[in-house]
């Protein structure tokens, strides 16, 4: 499944007073990466956002298990990629490393979403083209 790698410096805002990495600027981190992997996999937001109806790619819910601090300075490395892929939803993993040790691991489930005829957000099927970006 497709996968994609960024780097990351970790800025003074991102801290809290302890000089360590504030847990909901993890969700930032991963989110921004998630964009990313879908950028490098040729499927911008913009671009999605840009066909009829399609808002995007919505999260339905995220888990995180956190190993290691990181502090103010610290470049850090964010894997991200595709586990599984169904007819409306997928799941990505990003995996933080620092220093070459892993950090944090988070899971995502999210689905790809726009408005139906109504005008309502609804969960629809995932592009046959993305769905091939996906699996390679």
């Amino acid at each position: 499944m497709f996968k994609h790698q960024r780097e990351l410096r970790i800025e003074w805002g991102d801290c809290d007073p302890a000089d360590i990495v504030f847990y909901p600027r993890y969700f930032a981190f991963f989110d921004a990466s998630t964009g990313a992997l879908f950028a490098a996999m040729g499927c911008s937001l913009r671009d999605i956002r840009g066909q009829a109806n399609q808002v995007g790619f919505p999260m339905v819910d995220t888990r995180s298990q956190f190993y290691k601090p990181s502090k103010y300075g610290d470049i850090v490395l964010i894997e991200s990629q595709i586990t599984e892929v169904g007819h409306a939803s997928f799941g990505i993993q990003h995996r933080l490393f620092n220093n070459e040790k892993l950090a944090v691991e988070c899971s995502e489930k999210r689905v790809w979403a726009g408005f139906n005829e109504q005008g309502e957000l609804k969960a629809q099927a995932i592009p046959d083209v993305v769905r091939k970006r996906m699996l390679a």
